[in-house]
């Protein structure tokens, strides 16, 4: 499942960090550009988990054009997370039934099943 927020990313003389301003709490530091973007998309993923986890629905994300990112040492940017469910957690194995014609064509097209019933139960239970 992605996520996509806005980050507004600081360089002070402390060094860099990125904070999410519809993610309270939810911040991260680094070294680098790229180290601080990686960090980002992770500390948003565990964030994102731990809401869905909780049984919270994640917060729609703030237009990036109507963020102002001060001082001026400071940016805004995205922040693309996939908050792959199974990845941090136990999974568990279920058996489901499906009619034929509708198992051939998401195989056809090639859909992660595991997924979509993923997505599809958080959709029906947050």
């Amino acid at each position: 499942m992605e996520f996509i927020y806005p980050a507004i990313v600081h360089d002070d003389d402390d060094g860099m960090w990125v904070e999410f301003p519809d993610l309270v709490g939810c911040s991260t530091q680094g070294d680098t550009i790229e180290e601080i973007l990686t960090n980002a998309a992770e500390a948003m993923e565990l964030y994102v988990l731990g809401l869905l986890e909780d049984g919270e629905r994640p917060p729609v994300a703030t237009d990036p054009k109507n963020i102002k990112a001060v001082p001026d040492n400071s940016f805004v940017t995205l922040i693309r997370a996939d908050a792959d469910l199974a990845k941090n957690t136990k999974s568990v194995k279920k058996t489901l039934t499906i009619p034929a014609w509708l198992n051939q064509r998401a195989l056809d097209q090639g859909v992660n099943f595991s997924k979509v019933l993923q997505e599809a139960l958080i959709a029906k239970t947050v």
